[in-house]
């Protein structure tokens, strides 16, 4: 027989070890980590450990993503209110820039929006074509040159398309120079939010 079809003997078998529980005592396997021989049990026991200690560290890392997900919610929670509380156009302009500045260490920003600074056609089809946040390392088109000198440092980009209803009404850009800050791979749940109480907060005063 080869090892395999011991194996499978051994599985289909339950009851072997049972007629043989003086072998188990005999049975001595190599240490993981060498040096000398340890009995079945031992092996067994120091197997259990070793996925005890995997567990433990996935779920340290599981609470570490709670973590960082509760304190993005209440980040969230808080760009929310205080956008809610300006009361004209102006003011949402100049205040959002500096809110994703302050809460979430965003360091750069942009915000367009149609009817004060009409797009490319390139630019606007890129947005109409999105229907949640896209993050890359290459800015769109000519969006690099919406942050002025700062542009040739940048990159990775977050953009959120704006809308009023189906249809676009801008884009907030995101920008940082660290390549890992936005990423094509990463989750964008939140910048979803952050876009939906965007457009939210504007739509009083867009026109329709």
């Amino acid at each position: 027989m080869n090892p395999d079809e011991v194996a499978q003997y051994l599985l289909n078998t339950p009851a072997f070890f049972e007629q043989h529980l003086d072998m188990l005592t005999q049975i001595t396997l190599p240490h993981p980590h060498g040096g000398r021989t340890i009995s079945l049990s031992e092996r067994q026991l120091f197997s259990l450990r070793e996925k005890n200690k995997v567990l433990e560290h996935k779920l340290q890392e599981l609470l570490q993503f709670a973590k960082e997900n509760e304190a993005l919610q209440t980040k969230v929670h808080e760009f929310t209110n205080v956008l809610f509380a300006a009361r004209d156009l102006v003011t949402l302009q100049e205040m959002i820039p500096h809110l994703l500045q302050d809460i979430f260490s965003v360091p750069h920003t942009v915000l367009r929006l149609w009817q004060i600074t009409p797009p490319s056609s390139e630019v606007l089809t890129f947005t109409d074509a999105q229907v949640q946040p896209v993050c890359v390392h290459q800015a769109v088109h000519d969006t690099a040159n919406w942050f002025a000198e700062a542009g040739e440092q940048l990159h990775s980009f977050a953009y959120l398309p704006l809308h009023a209803g189906s249809v676009s009404v801008g884009l907030l850009v995101l920008a940082s120079e660290d390549k890992q800050r936005f990423y094509s791979e990463m989750g964008t749940l939140f910048l979803q939010r952050i876009a939906e109480a965007t457009s939210s907060a504007l739509h009083p005063y867009l026109e329709h």
